[in-house]
C-alpha cells in the first residue's frame, strides 16, 4: 500500500521541503497540487489526475490543455488522457470562455456531488461485479457436492458482506450518507442469518 508523501522534513520541525519545480506553481501550490496527488494516488487512482483537479480547483478559473501542461510539466498525450478520464466521471467539465477558440477546463468545486458521481461510475459498478462472482462461485460451489459445510458458510459471508458494501454505496449515491454498520456487522456471529433474512 502507498502511503502519503511527507513533504515538510521530520513530523513536527518548522523546516519546509518545497517539492521540485514544476512551471510556473508557486511553492505553495505545487505542495498542495502534490498533497492532492498522493491523496489520490492512495485511493487506487493515478496520481496525475489528483494533481489536474487539485491545479484546477487551486486556480479557480478554466484552463486550458496547453496551460495544464506546462503549468504540471506533463505530456501532452498524457494530459489529454488525465482530462478525458476526469471528464468522464465529472470531477471537470469542458468550457468555453467568450471569444475564446479553445476548450478550457474547470474543477467540480461541488465537493459531495463529485465524491458521489465517482462512486457510482467507479465503485458501485466494481461492488456490482465482485457480488455477481461470489454468486456465480457460491453456485458452482454448492454444485460440486462434497465441500465441508463450513467452507460454504465461509463463502456465504463473503457474499453478505458485498450485498452489505453494495448497499452503503447506494445509500451514498442517494442521500450521501455512508452508512457502514452492516459492513461492520457482517463478519459477527449471527450475520449470515440476518443477511438471508432481509433478502
Amino acid at each position: 500500500m502507498k502511503g502519503y508523501l511527507w513533504t515538510g522534513g521530520d513530523p513536527g520541525s518548522q523546516k519546509t521541503v518545497a517539492p521540485p519545480e514544476n512551471g510556473r506553481l508557486a511553492p505553495w501550490e505545487a505542495i498542495a497540487v502534490e498533497a492532492v496527488g498522493n491523496v489520490i494516488e492512495f485511493w487506487g487512482f493515478k496520481r496525475n489526475q489528483g494533481r489536474v483537479w487539485g491545479l484546477l480547483y487551486l486556480r479557480g478559473e478554466p484552463l486550458t490543455a496547453g496551460e495544464i501542461e506546462r503549468e504540471l510539466d506533463l505530456s501532452k498525450g498524457g494530459v489529454s488522457m488525465l482530462l478525458r478520464d476526469l471528464e468522464q466521471w465529472g470531477v471537470i467539465q469542458r468550457v468555453r470562455v467568450p471569444r475564446d477558440t479553445v476548450w478550457r477546463y474547470a474543477a467540480e468545486t461541488d465537493l459531495v456531488r463529485m465524491v458521489t458521481h465517482v462512486v457510482e461510475e467507479r465503485e458501485a459498478a466494481f461492488v456490482t461485479r465482485i457480488r455477481a462472482d461470489l454468486s456465480e462461485a457460491r453456485r458452482l460451489a454448492e454444485g460440486a457436492g462434497g465441500l465441508q459445510a463450513e467452507k460454504l458458510r465461509r463463502l456465504e459471508r463473503m457474499a453478505v458482506l458485498a450485498d452489505h458494501v453494495e448497499r452503503a454505496l447506494r445509500l451514498f449515491i442517494k442521500t450521501s450518507r455512508l452508512d457502514v454498520g452492516g459492513v461492520l456487522g457482517a463478519f459477527r456471529d449471527g450475520a449470515l442469518s440476518r443477511g438471508k433474512g432481509e433478502r
